[in-house]
């Protein structure tokens, strides 16, 4: 796994095609020490679109630890169904460790799971308030921590959606 995360570090700055299959292992471990835990995960997805939950799905046995989740690309999704206040997402700006940090926790919270994660940000190609393009927050809520982290990935549209779910990945393992 430690090869893996090397890779990855390796990768964000990369403008070179990335390939999410070769991530593989790294998602079939996180779907086994949540099942290991008798632990459950959701997701709040805005720039990914679901990305990072269609990954986990793919994985054999994801059922026993995936309720559902949510896909709020706009600000007005992510007020309505994470019911956050629309004012404090307009102060924040939907590409901002607060708005993050709040649909992990409301995705957690509105599925009763154990963990949430928020995925944030700009995937491209224009920049998007006042953010360039490959910026991105992700938030993970675990059963006793939450933590926000912020990137600024390179390459394609959807190079910076498949390193924001590999991000993601990483993020929960560490927490696990």
């Amino acid at each position: 796994m430690h090869e893996l995360i090397q890779q990855f570090t390796t990768a964000i700055a990369s403008k070179e095609p990335f390939k999410l299959t070769a991530y593989q292992p790294l998602f079939q471990q996180t779907v086994h020490s949540l099942t290991q835990h008798h632990q459950t995960i959701t997701a709040a997805e805005s720039l990914t679109a679901g990305l990072f939950q269609a990954t986990l799905a793919a994985i054999s046995g994801a059922s026993a630890v995936l309720k559902g989740g949510f896909v709020t690309y706009s600000l007005e999704m992510k007020a309505q169904l994470l019911n956050l206040p629309i004012a404090k997402l307009q102060h924040y700006g939907v590409v901002s460790r607060w708005t993050a940090e709040q649909m992990a926790q409301q995705s957690a919270h509105l599925i009763h799971s154990e963990w949430g994660v928020g995925l944030t940000g700009v995937a491209g190609p224009d920049s998007l308030e006042g953010q360039q393009a490959g910026t991105v927050w992700i938030a993970v809520k675990g059963p006793n921590s939450l933590k926000a982290q912020q990137f600024h990935f390179s390459g394609s549209r959807n190079d910076v959606r498949q390193k924001s779910v590999v991000a993601a990945f990483i993020m929960i393992t560490d927490e696990l």
